[in-house]
């Protein structure tokens, strides 16, 4: 049985680089910090940082719940990403946006007042 989304982990061959970029966009250290993984917790979830493989935007889309959609994505073009898809309304009162970060990686978010934190397992 799949129980949720758990860990979302980005390609950073530079992972010092990295690592100090998502802790500016995160406002947290990370909780787990090695050579070969680094990893925050956000929310109940996690984002991973790995020094092996190739940034992409291609790949699996994960994204990341916002307050406000229109803040968050503003403030990370601030800090370095460019835009891959701007902020759309889907409908009934979801918006979704979709930047590149520093690395080359897709970095997906959501505003949904659907979504029930306190349902996360």
């Amino acid at each position: 049985m799949i129980l949720g989304l758990r860990t979302a982990i980005y390609p950073a061959p530079d992972l010092q680089a990295a690592k100090e970029w998502y802790e500016q966009v995160l406002k947290r250290k990370p909780y787990f910090d090695q050579p070969f993984y680094v990893g925050f917790a956000v929310g109940g979830f996690e984002l991973g940082l790995v020094p092996d493989g190739e940034p992409s935007v291609a790949g699996t889309q994960a994204l990341w719940g916002v307050a406000n959609v229109d803040v968050t994505f503003a403030r990370l073009l601030e800090l370095g990403a460019s835009v891959l898809e701007p902020v759309t309304a889907v409908g009934d009162g979801i918006r979704v946006a979709a930047l590149k970060d520093p690395f080359g990686n897709r970095f997906g978010i959501i505003e949904n007042p659907h979504f029930k934190a306190a349902e996360v397992e």
